[in-house]
């Protein structure tokens, strides 16, 4: 009987390292995640019905007691018997995929193991097919990924086992010799299968385990290149904002070259190929309008399939997949790879779930862009609307010169057009050019210096370089015509005003600041500027409150309006800070 152990361990070692074999293979992995499906039951009832038949041929032959020496059992003799593992892979086929797969890899060996002969053939054969009945039912029910599963599936295959040596006593016959047999075989079998069952078990266990961590570490890895890409994907698909996505998106992956393309056009691309896989030019391969109109990824794994206009490229594989905004497809992105033994079933995965991500992100742009849209018109529309005292005291003051100074008269009209142009078109736009802005300003205090002509003076301090520098519009003039109406308010007659705008990059900033030289705001009341309307004597404040909302719904984190003012001592400073990659970016029109 010990002699018996050791053999029948290096029985169990050849299963083992079948096992072990057979887990490195993509193929049987995927069968063991998809073993519901009829195509995956098939397949495990052959894997686990050969390894009963290897059992039955690696057997050990049992004559009268003495044990065999023989390798490979082609048949057996009639007054003989076998040891083997066979028990072991029905039970775990079973355990594994249930009633059909148990039913069909015990009749396999089951049946194979009656071919071979011997007294006990009948009996092992009876109980090869129970246990996958058995253990199939039980299957029903098993949970592999359970830390307890190897454990239990010992117990179900020593329990198998020891029905096993019942049923040869039961039918074997002559009974004598069935009894000595079970005596010598029964403890080396229920050992070692049980412990061939735990070493397969783990290594199921193992597959399983190592793809939940593949899993869960392309989740954390599309999670992480989604959230470094948030602040691009909501600006939207433009050659800037898609530029950086596809640097981050480069970085974090296994590809060696990533592009995004809208319907029209590549809008970036980066990594290898770049000499010739130039942005701003139109679609130039099938692979990517397909996907377009499709709306379904496409995985291109040789040169051809990419179709590169380029004979040099060294892009062979490529998954392209679609960018969707409110179940349309806007764009593509495309993962390109040199060599396409890379593109593999978790480069797959990943990329899909990253083109699943990246597109809700460019919906709730898209979202963000109009709701920020509706909000600047409703800010514009009334911000269009001119205070009619304003209006009427210009008409006043241009009235009364025309007489006086035609000329002056005239030029007040000018200006009386270039403010109500300029309101016109701030109406009309997000963002216009600091030079329109400036021009805006300048307008409305011509206007103003008519009627108070030595009331306050006006400095502009502008980089030349800012010029073009776009903001949003009715930023700058609400902040001069509050210092005209409020802070030099009550000063009295020799108090002469002053107004400075001065712009001025700061690193990747740009600072724009509109000083005064009038009254300073209360500590009381400036907690309250630009946060939200107020009630008092001067005004309401909302001119501030909807520069601030409009710069925070424009930039977000990267722009600030801030008030710097204390009623103690004279003169306010409103600094707003724009962010240079954005302020220089040129809008769409409302």
């Amino acid at each position: 009987m010990f002699y018996l152990l050791p053999l029948m361990l290096e029985r169990v070692g050849i299963l083992i390292i079948v096992a072990f074999l057979l887990s490195r293979m993509t193929s049987f992995r995927q069968t063991l995640h998809h073993e519901d499906r009829l195509p995956a039951k098939l397949l495990l009832i052959v894997i686990f019905g050969v390894f009963g038949m290897i059992s039955n041929y690696t057997g050990v032959e049992i004559h009268g007691g003495a044990i065999g020496s023989e390798i490979w059992q082609a048949g057996v003799q009639v007054d003989s018997a076998l040891a083997n593992t066979r028990i072991m892979g029905v039970a775990i086929g079973g355990l594994l995929g249930g009633p059909l797969v148990g039913l069909g890899a015990g009749l396999i060996a089951g049946l194979h193991r009656l071919t071979l002969g011997g007294y006990t053939a009948a009996a092992c054969s009876i109980s090869t097919i129970l246990a996958g009945l058995v253990t199939g039912w039980i299957g029903r029910r098993f949970r592999r990924s359970d830390p307890g599963a190897p454990w239990r599936a010992v117990a179900i295959g020593i329990l198998m086992e020891c029905v096993q040596m019942g049923i040869i006593l039961l039918i074997a016959r002559p009974f004598d010799a069935a009894v000595q047999l079970v005596s010598v075989i029964a403890l080396p079998m229920i050992v070692m299968n049980g412990f061939g069952t735990l070493m397969f078990m783990l290594i199921i266990q193992s597959i399983l385990q190592e793809e939940e961590r593949t899993r869960a570490l392309q989740t954390n890895q599309v999670l992480h290149i989604a959230d470094r890409t948030l602040p691009f994907c909501r600006q939207g698909l433009n050659p800037a904002s898609c530029r950086e996505a596809a640097s981050v998106i480069l970085e974090a992956t296994d590809a060696d070259a990533i592009s995004i393309t809208d319907r029209e056009q590549v809008l970036t691309h980066v990594g290898a190929g770049s000499d010739h896989h130039v942005p701003l030019h139109s679609l130039a391969t099938q692979l990517t309008r397909s996907v377009l109109e499709q709306g379904r990824m496409s995985v291109a794994t040789s040169k051809e399939d990419i179709q590169c206009f380029h004979d040099g490229c060294s892009l062979q594989a490529a998954i392209v997949l679609p960018l969707q905004v409110r179940s349309g497809t806007v764009g593509t992105l495309k993962l390109y790879y040199t060599n396409p033994d890379r593109l593999d079933r978790v480069q797959r995965e990943m990329a899909d779930g990253l083109g699943r991500l990246l597109s809700p992100q460019l919906e709730l742009a898209e979202a963000e862009m109009q709701s920020r849209l509706l909000k600047d018109a409703e800010v514009k529309a009334l911000q269009a609307q001119v205070h009619p005292h304003f209006l009427f005291n210009a008409i006043n003051t241009i009235s009364a010169l025309c007489r006086t100074d035609p000329d002056k008269a005239r030029e007040l009209l000018i200006q009386l057009g270039v403010f109500f142009r300029s309101n016109l078109q701030g109406a009309r736009q997000i963002l216009i050019p600091l030079s329109q802005e400036l021009r805006h300003v300048e307008a409305y205090l011509t206007l103003e210096k008519a009627r108070f002509p030595d009331k306050f003076e006006m400095t502009f301090d502008i980089e030349p370089e800012l010029a073009d520098l776009e903001i949003p519009p009715f930023t700058l003039q609400p902040l001069v015509e509050n210092a005209v109406r409020h802070a030099f308010h009550g000063l009295g007659p020799h108090h002469k005003g002053s107004v400075c705008i001065a712009a001025s990059q700061k690193g990747h900033e740009v600072m724009i600041v509109t000083a005064d030289n009038g009254k300073g705001i209360p500590v009381e009341l400036l907690e309250q500027l630009g946060e939200q309307a107020v009630h008092s004597e001067d005004g309401t404040g909302t001119a501030l409150h909807n520069i601030r909302k409009r710069i925070a719904e424009i930039y977000g984190s990267e722009g600030s309006f801030r008030i710097e003012s204390d009623a103690d001592t004279p003169g306010t400073r409103v600094v707003i800070t724009l962010p240079l990659h954005l302020a220089h970016r040129r809008e769409m029109h409302a």
